[in-house]
């Protein structure tokens, strides 16, 4: 595999990929505007900017994965900068999740009263019940409950915003598509779009995860990904 770029999830840092940069050190991680190390947005954000602005940091040829948002990310890439993109991993992701409505509700109200009113919600999602106080998830929690309420709420309204179901053919990188079992975001509707909509497409479940399989189960996550290459 080329150069492997790595970018996460809403409400999560370059934390989530601890496990696989053991494996693949030689990666390069990024966070979201506002998470992180990135600066506060001063103004709405897309996908599309997003991914702009992401190409600006990445080499001429490299290698994407991307959980949850940072797989739309990968996705708006793999349409717009074909050339540029060798292998892609979409990873507990979808062409578009849940409802824009939602979305913009839920940044109105990490507005108003901070991004811990979302902490809870996100551990459902995000572990399956018997990983919810591993220490590998409480630790990733706790970064969420510190996070910029502006940080979060711009990015989940971005998610929102994204439906590319109609752009997936749009995608001719080879593409590994990874889903968690037990992942609450990705119900069979999302996942057979993505899977129907990619033309050179293999699709992967991972037993025992939830939305962010590459913590709750980082050795079966790490061996998808590098067969990927």
């Amino acid at each position: 595999m080329s150069t492997l770029a790595l970018l996460g999830g809403l409400g999560t840092t370059t934390t989530i990929w601890r496990a696989q940069l053991e494996a693949i050190p030689d990666a390069l991680v990024f966070d979201l505007p506002g998470h992180g190390a990135e600066p506060v947005p001063d103004g709405p954000l897309t996908i599309e900017s997003i991914g702009a602005s992401l190409l600006e940091q990445l080499p001429e040829r490299f290698s994407f994965c991307g959980v949850s948002m940072g797989g739309m990310v990968g996705m708006w890439i793999a349409a717009n900068a074909p050339e540029r993109l060798e292998r892609l991993v979409l990873a507990c992701t979808g062409a578009k999740l849940g409802e824009r409505a939602d979305y913009d509700a839920r940044a109105e109200l990490v507005r108003h009263e901070g991004v811990g009113v979302v902490v809870e919600g996100a551990r459902d999602r995000w572990f399956t019940p018997t990983f919810r106080e591993a220490p590998e998830a409480r630790v990733i929690i706790d970064e969420l409950a510190t996070m910029s309420a502006e940080g979060y709420a711009a990015c989940c309204e971005a998610v929102g915003a994204f439906d590319f179901r109609r752009e997936l053919h749009r995608i001719g990188t080879p593409t590994l598509v990874i889903f968690g079992a037990e992942d609450p975001v990705t119900p069979p509707d999302v996942r057979e779009t993505l899977a129907g909509g990619i033309p050179d497409v293999r699709v992967v479940e991972i037993a025992n995860a939830a939305h962010l399989a590459n913590v709750e189960q980082p050795q079966a996550f790490t061996d998808h990904l590098r067969s990927a290459a």
